[in-house]
């Protein structure tokens, strides 16, 4: 039998497209698939950021500078391919931003287009249209199509792997999707973690030696590129030593194995609430039925000797092994694109049911077209002018704010006399201020366990180091770089007040900016292990600032 299905797939394969799919014309579907990835070209380009908006969008450009996974250039597990073709552009764009751009402009045309492919393949051309139109309207892919982040690139592949291994599963081409695998993990390797189990499960029906030799080109990819990363990383022990710092200071702290069950309710509403950014209230319904009811409404149109139960576990295991980790292990909304990797075949199961309402619907036409343009119009206005981190709003304002700080600043706290003092934020961070304010010195507030020691993030001139001993003698101040005006950031600041003595602080306010500052004796209230007060000698492992702060 199952013989049978492989060999009628096969079959219908090598009929020309007409035969298998007679209801559209190869030129129509040619047209269609160029308008909407023309549009999605169109809109990303249009509305793309100028600056790099996020903390990870600074360590992919400080990386293409100079890959140091341990320095967070970037941040582990280092990207490198990604980073690599990012370098590759910056040349010929001169900017590392519209280089990172380019790359998340280009991700999202190929993604509609292996959505569209997806969906045909599942639903037929009626429901493609309608996944494309999702895709092309939704206000978090749209957003992630317009900054320098790796979550569109990520949802490409998962769309395109999806495509491919569907096809892999019943027969079709086992080279090339094991080779795209390999170079997908190489721009983000949590995809490996992700889309791993689907790609077993697209090679569990096959013989064992094109299992041996499918698994095998992977592992081969991967290590044409794992290899020179590990060499640009400083060896094995450099790059695996800052893979598991960075686990354990974000992901590790939050899983159910060590926090409440209250933190996974939490992701899981928080998972909803992204379904819902991305396709609104409906969609989310629309898409919740799909999974119940897969494909029963639509005759399939490339596969008919597969069952709607297979087809429901092809599904379940392209969604399940994110939806798990992202409910139980680690999820935060500012990391909302995380959940792109899951949009495809969602995308697609969602096109089919809106085309399915659309045929099938006594509502007279006019009013349909009427219902999906409100709905179009409501996401580009979520997408415009909502005040979300993942909005075009939220973009405009953060580069309008790093304009007036860049000028204000320096009025405010001269490079020369003054420590610039970050945080760990993913928009106004220690990050943008070292990285747009390069004259100055900036550490990121607090201090950070690493394998090494207690150490601080520094950034001078755009390069990172990790210090053990921060030098602060050629300073008379420090000053805190601004945070997003947000009451979060206002009670966190009133609390790192606290430890900071109030007749020292200084307050010079340039525009709706307070820059606050102290003396740089008082900076070892904030970082006891690792600075070091003026005129004294740090020593080896512990700084005597530790003293300083005991007298």
């Amino acid at each position: 039998m199952r013989q049978a299905t492989i060999a009628q797939f096969q079959s219908a394969c090598r009929l020309p497209y007409k035969q298998r799919m007679p209801h559209l014309r190869l030129k129509g579907r040619y047209r269609e698939l160029a308008l909407l990835t023309c549009a999605v070209l169109v809109t990303r380009y249009v509305f793309r950021s100028k600056l790099l908006y996020d903390i990870d969008s600074v360590n992919f450009a400080l990386g293409m500078a100079h890959f140091n996974p341990a320095a967070h250039q970037p941040h582990p597990p280092g990207y490198f391919l990604y980073i690599w073709f990012g370098g590759l552009l910056q040349h010929w764009l001169r900017d590392a931003n519209t280089a990172l751009v380019a790359i998340s402009i280009a991700a999202s045309c190929g993604t509609v287009w292996a959505i569209y492919q997806l969906t045909a393949e599942w639903f037929g051309v009626h429901a493609a249209r309608w996944a494309g139109l999702l895709f092309l309207f939704s206000p978090l892919a749209w957003f992630h199509g317009t900054v320098a982040l790796t979550y569109i690139v990520e949802a490409f592949f998962s769309a395109l792997l999806g495509y491919l291994f569907w096809r892999m599963r019943f027969g079709g081409a086992m080279v090339m999707p094991a080779v795209l695998f390999g170079l997908a993990a190489g721009v983000r390797p949590s995809g490996v973690m992700f889309l791993g189990p689907l790609f077993l499960y697209a090679l569990a029906g096959r013989n064992a030696k094109a299992r041996v030799g499918a698994l095998a080109i992977f592992l081969v990819t991967v290590l044409l590129w794992a290899f020179p990363m590990m060499q640009a990383s400083g060896g094995w022990a450099a790059y695996s030593g800052a893979l598991w710092a960075l686990w354990k200071i974000v992901p590790a702290q939050q899983t159910v194995a060590n926090s409440s069950i209250f933190n996974s309710l939490v992701r899981a509403v928080t998972i909803a609430y992204i379904f819902v950014l991305s396709f609104g209230a409906a969609g989310v319904a629309s898409a919740l039925a799909a999974l119940a009811r897969f494909s029963r409404g639509a005759k399939p149109h490339v596969l008919p000797a597969v069952s709607q139960a297979g087809r429901r576990r092809f599904l379940a295991v392209w969604l399940l092994p994110g939806l798990l980790f992202f409910t139980f292990v680690f999820l935060r909304f500012a990391n909302s694109g995380y959940l792109l990797i899951l949009f495809p075949p969602l995308c697609a199961c969602l096109g089919f049911q809106i085309s399915q309402w659309y045929e099938r619907s006594r509502i007279s036409r006019p009013v349909k077209l009427s219902v999906a343009a409100a709905a179009a119009a409501c996401n580009i206005v979520l997408f415009l002018a909502a005040p979300l981190y993942c909005s075009n709003r939220g973009v405009r304002e953060f580069e309008a704010e790093i304009a007036q700080i860049r000028t204000e600043l320096p009025q405010a706290a001269p490079a020369a006399e003054t420590l610039l003092v970050g945080f760990d934020t993913h928009i106004l961070g220690y990050r943008h201020a070292g990285y747009y304010l390069d004259r100055y010195v900036t550490v990121q507030y607090p201090e950070v366990a690493v394998a090494s020691g207690i150490r601080t993030f520094s950034m001078q001139g755009r390069e990172t180091s990790l210090a053990r001993d921060l030098e602060t003698g050629k300073y008379r101040k420090f000053v805190f770089f601004p945070l997003p005006q947000e009451p979060e950031f206002a009670a966190y600041l009133l609390r790192l007040r606290a430890k900071l003595p109030e007749q020292d602080r200084q307050t010079v306010r340039l525009g709706h900016h307070d820059y606050q500052s102290w003396p740089i004796e008082d900076l070892v209230l904030l970082f006891p292990t690792t600075a070091c007060p003026p005129g004294a000698a740090c020593m080896q492992g512990v700084s005597s600032a530790r003293a300083v702060n005991n007298r």
